[in-house]
């Protein structure tokens, strides 16, 4: 089974930028490159996908277990040439200080993968061998099989750091990479913009392959990547069969708006037999004939002036809702379904209205993170008490005097350090700030077919 993680020794070592090079190098060369990503963003698989023509697969260790990971990579890399999963963060960086609490050392672990480490190499000598060495020794059981060093502007520089690094280390330097703005992608307020809205993708990704290629040894790669296969003991066999929902039909809100969705979210529906209708909240007139609608995160106050003016939709999933569709949303959905929202100009814009509310930009990350959500009361999705881990990610808040949902609280290192109050639910709608894994726990995905049986 060939398969390589690409970790930095940091955020922004430009770990993003030579994993979408190595991914478009391969693909290039004709292999079928199957694309993961450690931790939960939405945003860099978006990337991934454009490149490989191949859904790329998160692999997060707080809300979904060991055996569930590899089912996931099992499964998806079965027909692959080759899996390539981009890093979080640096290679050991997770939640709290545990290396094996959703780093991307565990995951390369558990997945018995070799980690390629980007590291930024600028201004740097032999002292980038101390660096090496400190990732290679702090987890002795994390194969470092290569090194890839960025930002290093000429040949003479690669070669003494290339030197210095496998002299002192033992481990294997890969190759170097410029320093090119071209290359550099377009960010805003939760990092980069996805790729669903930028134009001329393509040739930029084409161009960067070329300079892989150029800098980079591919070759050696692909031989690193040919490692141990292994088993999962994770089966969604009898979930299947006890859940089988053949004939029912679940709309997904996906457009520029709303698009963060986890791959095997959607899968899971198909796999019990649900027909996928995707729909626009910008674009569409009417919600297709549906039996449950799901609308994922993204960026409605971006777009909070294209689904203001589609007055017409936003009327037909008030009639869902007023019509008991179990309606579920996230984030996003979650501001989409208020009365209102107001974006960073201060101009007010309409929304479904579900729930009484304003949502409001915020200048800085409100909710930030890994937590859980424990019922208050029973929904579509959890039935009183049940939990359900996720995280959340925005800039904004929702104003209401509604009352929440879940209790949510925040843990570290085993201790509470937040709680709050988080979370709506009016008949089967429900709506939440809180990202989630669908097989984290699979219960509440039960509890949701159950509500549109009813």
């Amino acid at each position: 089974m060939k398969k390589i993680l690409i970790a930095g020794t940091n955020s922004g070592v430009g770990k993003t930028t030579i994993s979408l090079g190595i991914m478009q190098a391969l693909t290039k060369r004709n292999l079928k490159v199957q694309p993961y990503k450690v931790g939960p963003d939405y945003i860099d698989p978006s990337y991934h996908t454009f490149i490989t023509g191949r859904y790329s697969r998160n692999l997060d260790s707080y809300m979904l277990e060991d055996e569930k990971i590899k089912y996931i990579v099992k499964n998806s890399s079965k027909d692959a040439d080759i899996s390539v999963i981009e890093g979080v963060m640096g290679l050991y960086d997770g939640y709290g200080i545990d290396l094996d609490d959703c780093t991307s050392s565990y995951t390369s672990k558990i997945l018995k993968t070799p980690v390629i480490l980007v590291i930024n190499a600028k201004a740097m000598a032999t002292s980038a061998a101390a660096m090496v060495l400190g990732y290679k020794m702090l987890d002795e059981n994390v194969n470092i099989a290569g090194v890839i060093t960025n930002n290093v502007k000429s040949e003479s520089h690669y070669n003494i750091l290339k030197e210095a690094i496998e002299k002192y280390t033992g481990v294997e330097v890969l190759g170097y990479f410029p320093p090119n703005k071209e290359f550099s992608l377009e960010s805003r307020h939760l990092g980069l913009v996805p790729s669903v809205e930028i134009s001329s993708l393509k040739a930029k990704f084409d161009n960067l392959a070329e300079e892989i290629e150029k800098y980079i040894d591919i070759d050696r790669i692909i031989e690193i990547s040919e490692t141990e296969d292994f088993n999962t003991s994770f089966s969604l066999e009898d979930f299947i069969e006890k859940n089988k929902a053949i004939g029912k039909t679940i709309a997904v809100a996906y457009d520029k708006a709303f698009n963060f969705y986890y791959r095997e979210n959607i899968e899971l529906f198909e796999k019990l037999g649900m027909d996928i209708k995707y729909f626009s909240p910008i674009g569409d007139r009417k919600l297709p004939k549906c039996d449950y609608v799901y609308i994922g995160g993204g960026f409605p106050e971006i777009f909070a002036k294209e689904l203001d003016e589609n007055e017409e939709i936003r009327t037909s999933i008030m009639n869902a809702h007023y019509n008991n569709i179990p309606i579920y949303a996230e984030c996003g959905g979650l501001m989409y379904l208020g009365e209102t929202l107001e974006d960073p100009n201060n101009d007010i814009y309409n929304m479904v209205g579900i729930f009484k509310g304003c949502s409001k930009m915020t200048s800085s990350l409100k909710r930030f993170g890994y937590c859980l959500g424990e019922a208050k009361e029973d929904t579509i999705l959890a039935k009183k008490g049940q939990i359900i881990k996720g995280h959340e990610f925005h800039h904004s808040i929702f104003d209401s005097q509604e009352e929440c949902a879940y209790y949510m609280r925040k843990l570290k290192n085993n201790k509470v350090i937040d709680e709050w109050e988080g979370g709506y639910s009016n008949g089967n709608t429900l709506a939440t700030y809180l990202h989630t894994h669908f097989y984290n726990n699979l219960d509440c995905i039960s509890n949701f077919i159950k509500r549109g049986r009813e």
